[in-house]
């Protein structure tokens, strides 16, 4: 009884994700609701965490706090009208294939990586070649 109530709460989820995947490509979406969705979903898509989930408990923390807040604020942000045909498209899985948005994300992700790499070697300095 339980795991089917729990099943049924993350296929929502699920489906809300996808809603808000289509609502962000509609053009009736605020920008600040735009802007709060690249991230929200670029975060949900991620394999990388705030907090890794090897980590016992802590580790599942931001998928069960920051996701359902990120979601509720999105959907708050978003027009009735926008969210109920972006719910209807994503219950037909009719979702938009924006292969733009899935290279920023790994684009966003490398400069990332570069970034702290740049970082490290700058604050640790490069071995010096007389040592």
């Amino acid at each position: 009884m339980v795991a089917m109530a729990l099943k049924d709460r993350i296929r929502a989820i699920k489906l809300e994700l996808m809603a808000l995947a289509v609502a962000a490509q509609d053009t009736r979406t605020p920008r600040r609701a735009k802007i709060l969705l690249l991230f929200l979903l670029a975060y949900a898509a991620s394999p990388i965490d705030l907090i890794p989930d090897f980590i016992p408990v802590l580790g599942l923390l931001d998928e069960v706090i920051l996701l359902p807040i990120g979601i509720w604020m999105a959907v708050r942000m978003i027009p009735q009208d926008v969210m109920d045909a972006a719910r209807a498209r994503a219950r037909e899985g009719k979702l938009p294939a924006n292969w733009l948005a899935g290279v920023f994300v790994l684009l966003l992700w490398a400069a990332s990586i570069a970034a702290l790499a740049w970082w490290w070697v700058n604050r640790h300095g490069a071995a010096s070649p007389g040592a």
